[in-house]
This record gives structure tokens, sequence and C-alpha cells, in this order.
């Protein structure tokens, strides 16, 4: 199959903090991604071709089996061949409340390398929930760069606003033991994919091949842009640290055991 490729042509990068419409990302948008990568922390990943890790992260059904965080996620509608817009809703440390958000998620391959990005959009059915604190992705994803055969190396960035005003303690636990506690589960799920894959459904990639996509068509005038500012502020700045995550229990980022990707 032939993959989309994005233009050369070096160009400035594109604000995203100011996004008034609802847009399915170009490849001004891919590349203004690509430069924000640049500066942000990576993971080396031995034994884990680039092709694999991207379709760990586009897997959903996989996801649900490593990613100990999630509650629920699902692909709410398709917009292109290669964007659609999706639910994800994850625990948070407790005691906070937890979160939930809805993308606008695009991906496009470059060349041996990929990007996965999204932000936050409303869908007029899937309104805030009252048990969960909605959230917006400014913009998040990955870019995966192929080093070899075998080996790539993939960059998180992540531009989110949990809404509230969360204590300290939150903040460090985030960058210095959650993120990469997180970045080690996805590696050692990346290990385990190709064996699971076999067992369920080996040649089901809709993100490879547009045309084996069950979801629905959705259209862009149906979505707007969530803005921070118009959802409820959560100040959970005074909430203390449970005994359970400090003596690191569940809640944050769950057991290390992969007894389940199987």
């Amino acid at each position: 199959m032939e993959k989309p490729a994005a233009s050369t042509e070096p160009q400035g990068p594109r604000p995203v903090l100011g996004r008034e419409s609802v847009q399915v990302p170009d490849d001004q948008d891919f590349r203004s991604f690509r430069s924000e990568c640049e500066a942000e922390c990576r993971m080396e990943c031995r034994d884990v071709p680039a092709e694999t890790l991207y379709d760990v992260l586009h897997d959903i059904e996989y996801r649900k089996k490593w990613d100990s965080n999630v509650i629920e996620t699902f692909d709410i509608a398709r917009l292109t061949v290669n964007a659609d817009v999706g639910y994800y809703s994850w625990r948070c440390p407790k005691p906070l409340k937890n979160r939930d958000v809805i993308t606008l998620r695009s991906w496009l391959p470059m060349g041996a390398d990929y990007i996965i990005m999204n932000y936050s959009v409303k869908h007029p059915k899937y309104p805030p929930r009252k048990d969960l604190v909605r959230a917006v992705s400014i913009q998040t994803g990955y870019l995966i760069q192929s080093t070899g055969p075998k080996s790539c190396v993939i960059t998180y960035l992540a531009q989110v606003d949990p809404k509230g005003s969360l204590p300290k303690w939150v903040v460090n636990k985030s960058s210095q033991f959650l993120a990469p506690k997180a970045m080690k589960k996805m590696y050692k799920a990346c290990l385990k994919y190709p064996e699971w894959k076999q067992k369920h459904l080996p040649h089901f990639k809709p993100w490879l091949h547009p045309e084996q996509s069950p979801l629905p068509s959705l259209a862009l005038s149906e979505l707007s842009v969530q803005h921070a500012d118009s959802l409820e502020n959560i100040d959970e700045s005074a909430v203390a640290e449970s005994r359970e995550e400090r003596m690191g229990g569940a809640g944050g980022e769950g057991s290390d055991d992969d007894t389940s990707l199987t």
C-alpha cells in the first residue's frame, strides 16, 4: 500500500493554542509537531521495529490489555483516511478524580518515521460526564523514528490541561515516576504485540488500510474545538497523596505484571 507523505518545504510552525476551528492537520501541522518533539525526552526501543510501535499505539483492543490506566476507550467516527475522533478516560493517582477526553486524532507515515497526534474537540453526543473531569489535549502525540530494521526511538509530546489546580506531588510524580513507567510498559507491550496480534485479527489494521474501517463517517462541521476555559475548573491542590499511592499501589500506572498480554 502506498503511504501518504508530507511535503518537504521548510515552513515555520503554526501555534496550536489559538485554534478556533476544527481542522484535520495538514503537512505543515505534522512538520510543526515534529519540530516540537525535538526538544522533548525520548526513549530508545531495542528489538522493536518502528512499524510495530506504530501498530501498538493504534490498536485500541491491544491498548485495553497493556494500558492499566485506561477506564474506557473507543473510536467514535472517521473524518478522513488518516483522521478520526475518539474517547479515552483514565485513572488518576488516588484520591484525585479520574479524567476523560474527546480528541481528533490524526496520523502520518513520513518515510521510515511515523507521527500520531491529537487535540481536544467537542462532540454533541459525548458531553462532559458528572463522574469524570473533562481534560483538554491542546496538542499531544508521538513521534516514532526508525533507527534500524529492529529498533526505533519514540518521543512523547504532551500539552494537556487537566482542568484543575493539581497538588505539587502529582506534578512531581507524573514527571519523575509515572511517565517513565508508562513508557516502560509500552515497550514491554511492543515486544509481545506480534504474538498477540497473530491470535487477534492479524490482518485487521484500519490505520494502515482505511478500507477496513467500520467507523461511520463524520463531517467536521459536527465538531467544535474544546477550549479549556469553557470547562469547569476543579481545585484539587489541597488533596493529599493516599497511602496506597505512596506505597506504589494501584491508581498510578498499575502493576508491572504483563501476564495479561496474551
